[in-house]
């Protein structure tokens, strides 16, 4: 599989911060090479909060965390950025059709040829939900004909043990790469976190050159191959 300048990049994430974490040296490497567009289905805050009701104290954060994503962005000149603020840590109490709905309406939009989102065993139920959805949205009927990669979310992915992330396909990084990914990481001010956490610079380091060890360079970023169309 390669990426060029025909390509059409769709990420669908769970909240604002798991697009960096997976694949933001993917983001560094070809976002201004190719047109990108992203889409956040839940708001990531008010699940750290008593109760499910939004009030001013909660929507602060959701703002705060909005900013932050693009913040973070614009590091990689994305712009098309859609906020859909379902609710945080209660994606299972929203019908499954109404988040297909929402991705299958960007997808008709934005016409991607790869899409990038959620393993479907990280320990985040959100990010399970997010990836069941994209996959009942990505079945390949005529009009959603794409590339579908699941990417990997340091302390959600690697903390489940049961069913651990294999990655089939590897992309090299260059230290510039990486150094981006973590300078966007870093504008999620609430979500870092210190080393040995996983979520840590030297977290998202130690993964990048870990996956760079799988194939012999000095960092990369793996993912999973739910479904590549190869012409």
């Amino acid at each position: 599989m390669e990426i060029n300048e025909n390509d059409r990049i769709l990420i669908i994430a769970a909240h604002p911060d798991d697009e960096v974490l997976g694949c933001g040296g993917l983001l560094s490497k070809y976002s201004n090479q190719v047109e990108t567009a992203i889409i956040f289905i839940a708001e990531g805050d008010s699940c750290r909060f008593e109760g499910s009701k939004i009030n001013p104290s909660i929507l602060k954060k959701i703002k705060h965390r909005e900013s932050c994503a693009e913040q973070a962005l614009k590091l990689f000149n994305i712009s098309d950025i859609e906020f859909n603020r379902l609710p945080c840590g209660r994606l299972d109490s929203i019908d499954i059709i109404e988040i297909n709905k929402i991705i299958e309406k960007k997808i008709l939009s934005f016409q991607p040829s790869i899409i990038l989102s959620h393993y479907s065993y990280d320990t985040n139920n959100d990010h399970r939900i997010v990836s069941r959805s994209v996959q009942m949205s990505t079945r390949p009927i005529v009009g959603f004909d794409m590339n579908v990669l699941s990417f990997e979310i340091l302390s959600s992915t690697e903390w489940n043990l049961q069913n651990p992330f294999n990655p089939s396909l590897f992309l090299e990084l260059s230290a510039d790469n990486l150094n981006k990914k973590i300078e966007a990481i870093k504008i999620y001010d609430g979500e870092i976190r210190e080393f040995p956490h996983s979520r840590s610079s030297e977290g998202v380091k130690c993964l990048s050159q870990y996956r760079g060890m799988q194939i012999g360079v000095s960092y990369a970023e793996a993912f999973y191959v739910n479904r590549i169309k190869i012409k």
